[in-house]
């Protein structure tokens, strides 16, 4: 009751809610430019909110971050350039549905069921953040590095039909990966001499490479003929259609409060996770998945969105950021005089109450916003493809010169095109080699670790993979590999011949 109370007191105070507003605004201008990330956006706030009072500084952080991981599937859909990392399943389907003139309906589905998976996982940070940390606190390196091989041989098995070209994509993200200073021995690790290599290879060029630029490319391979892109189709889409999704839409959602409560791993791992069950759960899909399924945006959005709410439990009750977004709340945290961890809800409840209602209020302005914006900004799409391609181009190279401001960053964009430009023409999905530039660093960091802990013990293989957690990742990672071998799938066919 007390923290009922306390978030119906944040929601009618119009100062606070107006400063949510101003978030979202913020969010959604943000998120949806390919090269402005919502952390980038949250830092820029953690200076700017220095000597505010910590309930407005709160307020605002929290309408970016809600709309800002939202609205990276706008890009996503129109031009098939994901705004954030949790975005990239996103374009598996939205982007054929925009092609298909469908650009509309996709957003509508992106636009619901972020608001439901929003406002589930903010019910889940009220009510199960204790429980959750706790299973997150069990967590080893391990089990870390097993969570990530999961998800990277999952992706290899969605999204393409040649099991063997997905691992071959994802291996050569994490190649990529591994480019850079050696965390452990300080020496400069597949940098080949170049020296703007040592800080590894940069996300945002990376990403926007492999799904703009290389898009652009498809389109000029394919010939400009023709000019326009498919019209839009306004067709009035009935909310009882839209929102027939969401029963199974929670189970996604809560896959994304469970990974985003394991630090490190966030929106990405979430919404491939969801996706796989999506491939699994779902039937008969309203069109093949990867080609337009509408099944496809609702457990990407549903799945990335609810990892807000899970991503501040190990944040709040652990003093351990879920993702970058959350690190640098934790920072607003101390900037400010609190202290996260195991006695925070119970020492400073106006302030986990702050959160909620911001939150929540978030969700609210998510969903207005993205009805009310979505519309307009999905016209981009009616735009001739002679007119369309070059402003792509040109929001490549701002994104991707943004990012740090140097040009080195303009050309690894441009290789990252040309290399998923020819990735694509010979069938091999881009999304695992996403993946896994995301995830490598903390595969490798994690891995490492986990030897090194394990290398002190007698018994070397019972204290790297003993714990029961570690087993059932384990038998995932196994399981998952063996269905998806051609020779075993010939035997099975075979025994039952």
């Amino acid at each position: 009751m007390d923290m009922f109370l306390g978030i119906i007191s944040y929601a009618s105070n119009l100062q606070f809610v107006l400063l949510v507003f101003a978030g979202s605004l913020a969010g959604l201008f943000v998120g949806s430019i390919p090269g402005l990330s919502v952390s980038m956006a949250t830092a820029l706030l953690v200076s700017i909110t220095y000597s505010w009072q910590t309930t407005n500084a709160l307020a605002t952080i929290m309408g970016v971050y809600v709309v800002g991981v939202f609205s990276g599937a706008l890009s996503a859909i129109l031009i098939n350039i994901p705004g954030a990392p949790s975005s990239v399943v996103t374009t598996l389907d939205g982007f054929p549905m925009a092609k298909k003139g469908e650009a509309y309906k996709a957003l509508i589905y992106a636009v619901m069921y972020s608001f439901i998976g929003t406002l589930f996982g903010f019910l889940a940070l009220a009510v199960v953040a204790k429980p959750i940390s706790s299973v997150a606190l069990k967590f080893t390196p391990m089990d870390y590095f097993l969570l990530a091989t999961f998800g990277l041989t999952t992706v290899g098995s969605l999204t393409t039909k040649h099991f063997a070209k997905g691992l071959v994509s994802a291996c050569l993200g994490l190649f990529f990966s591994m480019v850079g200073i050696d965390s452990v021995m300080g020496t400069a690790r597949l940098t080949f001499g170049i020296e703007n290599l040592q800080a590894g290879i940069n996300i945002v060029p990376a990403l926007v490479g492999l799904f703009g630029f290389s898009e652009v490319l498809m389109a000029i391979s394919t010939s400009l003929e023709g000019g326009d892109v498919n019209v839009l189709s306004y067709r009035k889409l009935k909310m009882k259609e839209v929102l027939r999704h969401t029963p199974i839409s929670l189970w996604y959602a809560t896959i994304g409060v469970a990974i985003g409560a394991l630090p490190g791993a966030g929106g990405p791992v979430a919404a491939f996770l969801a996706y796989s069950q999506a491939k699994k759960l779902v039937k008969n899909p309203s069109v093949p998945f990867g080609e337009g399924a509408e099944e496809g945006i609702v457990a990407s959005e549903s799945a990335n969105n609810a990892c807000i709410g899970g991503a501040m439990i190990p944040m709040l009750t652990l003093a351990v950021p879920g993702d970058a977004v959350t690190a640098i709340i934790l920072s607003v945290f101390y900037v400010h005089g609190l202290q996260p961890g195991p006695m925070f809800i119970k020492t400073s409840a106006p302030m986990f109450h702050a959160i909620l209602a911001g939150g929540f209020i978030g969700s609210v302005f998510l969903l207005l916003l993205g009805l009310l914006v979505a519309p307009r900004i999905s016209k981009i799409i009616a735009v001739p493809k002679r007119i369309l391609l070059p402003l792509v181009v040109i929001l490549c190279i701002i994104g991707s010169f943004a990012t740090n401001n140097r040009m080195f960053d303009v050309y690894l964009m441009l290789f990252f095109g040309v290399l998923g430009f020819f990735m694509r023409r010979r069938s091999y999905s881009i999304a695992p080699m996403t993946l896994a530039i995301v995830l490598g660093g903390m595969m490798d960091s994690n891995f490492r670790r986990a030897i090194s802990l394990a290398s002190s013990e007698d018994a070397f293989l019972v204290a790297l993979l003993g714990r029961p957690i570690t087993m059932i990742l384990l038998t995932l990672v196994v399981l998952t590999l063996l269905s998806n071998s051609k020779s075993l799938k010939r035997f099975v066919r075979m025994k039952r011949m």
